[in-house]
């Protein structure tokens, strides 16, 4: 029987919402290969985290010390080399998250195992590993085989599988040492700074009207948030938004900004990229309207208007105020 790691992701006392889908996901292919279930955590206190994924995996492998408080990308590479070296694991999962995308190439290069990067599903054909990547700003979805090798190294793209538990196990706990050969990290970590809380949280908001780069101009989002205002609802964006200072970076939704789990989420003017539909995954009703119909926001939206946003937007506010 095989192996699979998933590497458990974690910050300022919390874990990562990318690692229970990375163990969803994982317990999918445990369950088809006959493989065994193992969380990789690499961190200081293992009693704040042991409890959340021991009922999620077969096995918990703790690497507790200080130094591993706060994340460094050259401690993990070489702590998890020796780990994957010593049980040989089939798969092994990280999250393509900046954690997953500084450390799983140096990874790679160490163990010689090759590594699929931003996979939004993965699958298992005759014993083998491919994956799904979607291209060309997510218009198309490229399914990739990896060369033959006894191990192989994944990045999972945050948002792409549920959060839930599966099964109910019983996680056994082993815990390891750090390699006393470990040489000190060439950079040190100083401190952790969030998106701006700002006047609100639209993290906590239950209704998000959120724009995209397809408002066109500065001066359109009070078009926008005149509807919002009306709706009763809260105004959010996309990173271009935000790159362009028409709004805060606390309104911002995405992997670079908030991850939202609003009632209704209504994106106007939204392409759809990754690290937007991300942030949203938790979102209850998502209704799109773009221009474009090939956008990749309405592969994820419940309801889709293919139509000029200012149009919607303004028939919204007739018929709200009627």
């Amino acid at each position: 029987m095989g192996e699979i790691f998933v590497v458990v992701e974690h910050r300022e006392e919390e874990i990562r919402e990318i690692t229970f889908q990375m163990l969803w996901k994982a317990n999918e292919l445990a369950q088809a290969l006959s493989h065994s279930l193992t969380a990789v955590l690499l961190c200081d206190n293992g009693e704040a985290f042991v409890p959340e994924i021991g009922d999620r995996a077969d096995r918990v492998i703790l690497v507790e010390d200080e130094s591993l408080k706060n994340f460094s990308a050259e401690r993990y590479k070489e702590i998890l080399k020796g780990l994957i070296e010593e049980y040989n694991p089939f798969l092994t999962l990280m999250g393509h998250t900046p954690w997953g995308m500084e450390f799983a190439p140096a990874l790679s290069i160490k163990t010689g195992l090759p590594l699929a990067t931003d996979c939004v599903d993965i699958l298992i054909e005759d014993g083998n590993p491919k994956v799904i990547r979607q291209i060309y700003n997510g218009k198309l979805f490229s399914k990739v085989s990896f060369k033959a090798s006894e191990g192989y190294l994944i990045t999972q793209r945050p948002g792409a599988f549920p959060t839930d538990k599966v099964g109910d196990r019983q996680g056994e706990l082993i815990k390891k040492e750090i390699p006393a050969d470990i040489p000190e990290p060439r950079k040190q970590f100083v401190e952790f700074v969030d998106t701006a809380a700002g006047e609100m949280d639209i993290s906590q908001a239950e209704f998000l009207v959120s724009v995209g780069r397809g408002v066109g101009e500065e001066e359109n989002i009070k078009v926008v948030q005149d509807l919002v205002d009306t709706l009763g609802g809260v105004i959010s964006c996309s990173r271009p938004v935000v790159d362009k200072n028409w709004l805060p970076k606390f309104h911002q939704v995405g992997t670079s900004g908030k991850t939202v789990k609003p009632k209704v989420y209504l994106a106007l003017g939204i392409s759809g990229a990754f690290q937007h539909v991300a942030g949203i995954s938790g979102a209850g009703t998502v209704i799109a309207v773009n221009k474009d119909k090939k956008a990749p926001i309405f592969r994820v939206a419940d309801y889709g208007v293919v139509d000029d946003l200012f149009k919607v937007v303004e028939a919204l506010k007739k018929k709200l105020s009627a």
